[in-house]
């Protein structure tokens, strides 16, 4: 006899896993089922599944502002959306409180494993400042990435300011160009992902409906900032071994 897909799913996950979610997802059969299928998914381990409940994924998934729907095909426009997150969880970073981009591109990169594991299964990182040649101009890709489930280029920005309709011009020219330069007859159209420190997100609907490239926008959040004295309030490894002596 046949049992029900939802019940084979139960019982193909770790008991240890199913008391966490139990424990912290109440009255919502949804909530719960959703995270039963990333784990079968993603094999998260234990750990990695009580990040993902804090930091409610499932609140985030799928929520960027796109124009995947417009610029897509069926069902890559649907597919291409669940791969996004709004708004992305920087909480791994350490950061003080007048970081600026450079700072919190260098620290995504410092923990790509960690920003890999935030992006979701099937990102591929293929580089930073990735240098395009583009007629007799040279462009520099904030980073770059493959998506082995979608098969396709996924170039991402990231700003430190609030979002700007003129970044999705940018952004655009970013994806034409790697369609033009690095994407084969194999690889499905290259996506773009702006994530900004803030958005208003009509502004970034009406900004995406002029471009013509697949793009999305959403926020990014940091768990703590520490301050701009912080390093030097830390005693140095000299007054340390002053100290014992």
């Amino acid at each position: 006899q046949n049992r029900p897909q939802v019940v084979d799913d139960l019982c193909r996950i770790p008991w240890g896993h199913h008391r966490f979610i139990i424990d912290k997802i109440k009255n919502d059969s949804k909530k719960a089922l959703f995270y039963v299928e990333q784990i079968i998914q993603n094999n998260w381990s234990r750990n990695v599944l009580l990040n993902f409940i804090d930091s409610n994924l499932y609140e985030r998934q799928g929520k960027a502002v796109t124009n995947f729907s417009q610029k897509l095909s069926v069902p890559a426009g649907d597919l291409a959306q669940q791969i996004t997150k709004d708004p992305y969880s920087f909480d791994f970073l350490s950061l003080r409180t007048d970081y600026d981009e450079k700072e919190l591109k260098d620290a995504l990169i410092g923990n790509i494993e960690k920003f890999l594991l935030e992006l979701g299964k099937g990102f591929a990182y293929m580089g930073r400042e990735y240098r395009l040649e583009v007629g007799t101009t040279e462009q520099f890709l904030d980073m770059l990435f493959y998506n082995t489930n979608l098969r396709c280029y996924v170039v991402i920005e990231v700003k430190t300011g609030k979002f700007e309709p003129s970044f999705i011009g940018q952004l655009g020219t970013y994806v034409a160009s790697v369609n033009h330069i690095l994407k084969t007859e194999h690889d499905n159209p290259t996506l773009g992902i702006l994530i900004c420190k803030d958005k208003d997100n009509i502004l970034a609907k009406y900004s995406l409906e002029s471009s013509a490239e697949p793009l999305a926008v959403s926020e990014y959040e940091l768990a703590k900032l520490y301050p701009v004295d912080f390093k030097s309030s830390l005693p140095t490894i000299e007054e340390i071994e002053s100290e014992l002596k």
